[in-house]
């Protein structure tokens, strides 16, 4: 059981590398006087190909520089006693993967505060990053929000935003999203420490939502346009990663680009052959460049060394499957 700290004290929650600079900011003192006092993250679980039961990297972090780590499975009334006895001044929340109970959101004297990342109210939900770049979207952000009862709503203290590269995956743009979620802290945990915050409540009818990925996410629909698809690619890399089959093998790909031609006299879904971006294959509207593929038990790699251990000739045809909505005007509109 977690024991009791000081009245400044600060709770960290969160399960993704994301927020490691967050951390680092934190314990370097360059977000103010204070330090984090207790660190709750996912329990161990199986990772990589061996399924092997291991920590997290907010757990080896936590453990390496000696913070108090706690991992239940879930946050209920026991979580919440725990924590009330620490009588924390803030609960900061980044990527935890956990519900927060609505009496949980009382405990801290300063509040409960969530690094989201997207420029709410756009994109609240679990899937945010991926859901920016599958929308085409030349810029999104980090919005520095506090937790209100109702999912990714609750009013905005601060956000920082950067653009989208035109080849970003959702690799990438993680990257750029965790190194400005540090200044969003840097700039705002003493005031929030202190009480000397002015959040502003988000525009109800601007709000999209995204879901938790699936597996199934992945399949590609040729009919749709190119441009759809490069952005659906670049998004989902590196989970669930999007795919095709071919000759019975299921096809990762791993980066795609597109051309956008107006007339083809190739049906949906052919291999026109290799071009200077990639596969180039025959969409509803355009064509696809497929930079980067992967086949079963192998690695990523660039299209044109794929196609040297990897047959897909020109001419050849690549199936269509539903592609699902990720994002929707309502939380239950999927």
């Amino acid at each position: 059981m977690p024991t009791a700290m000081s009245s400044q004290s600060l709770i960290f929650m969160g399960s993704d590398s994301i927020a490691l600079p967050v951390l680092e900011a934190i314990r370097e003192g360059r977000c103010g006087p204070g330090s984090i006092d207790a660190i709750y993250t996912q329990p161990d679980r199986p990772r990589g190909r061996g399924k092997k039961i291991d920590a997290n990297e907010i757990k080896l972090w936590a453990k390496e520089n000696e913070i108090p780590v706690f991992q239940p499975s879930k946050v209920g009334k026991e979580e919440r006693l725990d924590i009330q006895a620490i009588n924390p001044s803030v609960i900061l929340v980044m990527a935890y993967g956990h519900l927060l109970s609505h009496k949980l959101l009382d405990v801290p004297h300063r509040g409960v505060w969530n690094l989201h990342t997207s420029l709410l109210p756009k994109y609240r939900g679990a899937s945010p990053i991926q859901a920016a770049l599958a929308s085409g979207e030349s810029a999104t952000g980090v919005s520095l929000m506090k937790v209100v009862r109702k999912m990714d709503a609750g009013p905005i203290l601060d956000s920082e935003k950067v653009s989208v590269g035109k080849e970003d995956t959702a690799l990438e743009l993680e990257r750029k999203l965790s190194l400005i979620s540090a200044h969003l802290v840097e700039r705002n945990l003493g005031r929030i420490m202190s009480g000397d915050v002015y959040p502003v409540e988000q525009l109800e009818e601007d709000a999209t939502y995204t879901r938790k990925l699936a597996k199934n996410d992945g399949e590609l629909d040729f009919h749709r346009p190119a441009s759809e698809l490069a952005c659906r690619i670049n998004g989902l890399y590196p989970w669930p990663a999007s795919n095709f089959e071919y000759e019975g093998a299921i096809i990762k790909v791993g980066l795609a680009d597109f051309k956008d031609e107006q007339e083809l006299e190739s049906s949906i879904g052919e291999i026109l052959g290799m071009g200077e971006q990639g596969l180039e294959v025959c969409c509803g509207r355009g064509i696809l460049c497929l930079k980067r593929l992967q086949r079963p038990g192998g690695k990523m790699m660039d299209a044109a060394d794929f196609r040297r251990g990897f047959e897909l000739p020109a001419g050849g045809r690549l199936p269509s499957k539903r592609m699902s909505t990720l994002v929707a005007s309502k939380p239950d509109g999927f």
